[in-house]
């Protein structure tokens, strides 16, 4: 299968899952503050985070030999497979334990993460964190058969298999909900039918890579060992000071503000993660296509291909934040009502990150799948501590929630300054000149863009309905981009990704 074909395929299953998880979702979260406390949804978005930061103990390992698996999946290599395989195995089986360890030496601490935990008691909270904890360490006996899927730009196996997951889960949470109103039971459901699908994909996948069973598997040699390791070490690196910036927020808010806090912000998170999921699907379903450009491909086709998927994100990120600029607070109040508002300064520092975070990301999938992880090993712990700092400091000074945000803004500037001079170096022998002068170019666009459709805004949705709404919708859609459309219809780029649009169109007509 090619690698368009591949990755058109892994968007179209990614799509369909996100639409029906993305429902069942906003069904769930409405279920869950109309028949629960808002504690208790600060609660479960706080321990979620503890359990992103648990997993640092994967420290990349996983990453680093996803890409060591392009290379003999493109060659059909088995036997190498299989050698990769049984080490990623091995490994896994190790993080598993620390895991576990790290959380169990984390219980004691718990109070001090919570402030204002309401009627919520001390045992209470501590089987809430070792439900959370139990889903996390048993998903990595299964995680590591994933990445042959992956690396075979067969995404959307996984993808379908989440899906049907999640929409069983949230299905019977919301019963649970409604029926019992009892918090154990929903956390208890989700545990349950997560470790029935852990077990069933794991037989699923023994059948459909039989030869990852044999047990006759030859060790792979020093020096290949020593180049997994090697990235592993770097990545490291970049785990850490991934965690310190993006993990730490919820916890921060619990610790410094309210634990009840970290759920209003929880709401604000869930809607544009569940747009900007439509759009990362695409970038995340083409990482394997890279990884198979990178090693079958030259440099000037890589660099063609980049410039093509940064200016799709540079399209596509800036319409969802200009929607989420204007919008997001409205559906909110529409969604759940005045009492969950977040203060507009906060929630321009939630989606300035946003954007930026939208700016790096063709940067990193093309990182990650080119290997790219020694050069700038240090750059993420020097993010981490920065946004760390800064957040811990301007949280207890007037600006409150919204400082923690701009911590993470100046935090991941850093990543956009530098990340691409590293990049172009390291994989087009370029200065990247061009692509800071395509930045301004895109953010200018957008910004303007964003100030017409704030005054129409102001007229339109002065008498806030659903149908409101929907009409300025639509004329966001239409302003961003039919002016998108006029400034770059004819570039080099849009023409690509026109013409393997049509391309499709016309094959299936």
């Amino acid at each position: 299968m090619g690698r368009v074909k591949s990755a058109t395929k892994n968007i179209a299953f990614g799509y369909v899952g996100q639409m029906a998880t993305m429902i069942m979702s906003f069904i769930l979260r409405k279920i869950f503050i109309m028949h629960l406390s808002d504690t208790l949804l600060g609660v479960n978005s706080l321990y979620t985070n503890i359990l992103s930061l648990l997993n640092m103990a994967e420290l990349g390992i996983g990453t680093a030999l996803n890409f060591s698996l392009y290379g003999p999946v493109a060659r059909g290599e088995k036997e190498k497979i299989k050698s990769y395989m049984q080490m990623y195995k091995k490994a896994y089986y190790c993080i598993a334990a620390v895991v576990a360890v790290i959380g169990l030496a984390l219980t004691p601490f718990l109070s001090f993460f919570i402030k204002n935990p309401g009627e919520n008691s001390l045992r209470d909270l501590t089987i809430y964190y070792f439900i959370f904890l139990f889903n996390t360490v048993s998903s990595y006996f299964v995680a590591y058969k994933y990445s042959l899927i992956n690396a075979e730009q067969k995404n959307y196996v996984q993808t379908n298999v989440i899906t049907i997951t999640k929409i069983v889960t949230v299905f019977f949470q919301i019963i649970i909900v409604v029926a019992t109103e009892n918090f154990y039971l929903y956390l208890l459901t989700d545990a349950v039918i997560q470790l029935i699908q852990k077990i069933f994909v794991s037989r699923f996948l023994d059948n459909m890579y039989p030869y990852l069973r044999d047990k006759n598997v030859t060790k792979l040699s020093k020096e290949e060992s020593d180049k997994v390791f090697r990235k592993t070490k770097a990545l490291v690196f970049h785990k850490v000071g991934d965690v310190a910036r993006l993990q730490t927020d919820a916890l921060i808010i619990s610790s410094f503000i309210e634990v009840a806090m970290a759920g209003v912000v929880d709401n604000y998170n869930m809607v544009i993660s569940s747009v900007s999921n439509f759009v990362n699907i695409i970038f995340n379903s083409v990482i394997s296509s890279f990884g198979n450009l990178i090693a079958t491909e030259s440099k000037e086709k890589q660099y063609a291909m980049f410039k093509v998927y940064r200016f799709f994100a540079s399209w596509v990120y800036g319409f969802s934040c200009v929607g989420f600029m204007i919008l997001l607070t409205p559906l909110i109040r529409i969604w759940l009502g005045d009492s969950w508002i977040l203060a507009p300064a906060a929630v321009y520092c939630i989606l300035t990150d946003y954007y930026f975070k939208g700016d790096r990301i063709v940067l990193s999938n093309f990182k990650t799948a080119a290997g790219v992880f020694e050069q700038d090993k240090y750059l993420a712990l020097i993010q981490g501590a920065v946004n760390l700092v800064i957040s811990i400091w301007l949280v207890q000074t007037p600006l409150g929630l919204t400082g923690i945000y701009i911590g993470t803004i100046v935090s991941g500037l850093i990543a956009n300054v530098t990340k691409p001079v590293i990049i172009y170096r390291a994989c087009f022998d370029m200065n990247a000149g061009g692509y800071f002068v395509d930045t301004v170019k895109y953010l200018c666009s957008l910004i303007g863009v964003m100030i017409v459709c704030n005054l129409i805004s102001i007229r339109v949705l002065s008498d806030l309905n659903i149908l409101t709404f929907i009409i300025m919708g639509i004329i966001i859609t239409v302003i961003f981009n039919g002016v998108y459309f006029i400034l770059y219809g004819r570039s080099e780029e849009f023409k690509y990704l026109y013409g393997k649009v049509s391309e499709r169109f016309l094959k299936k007509s």
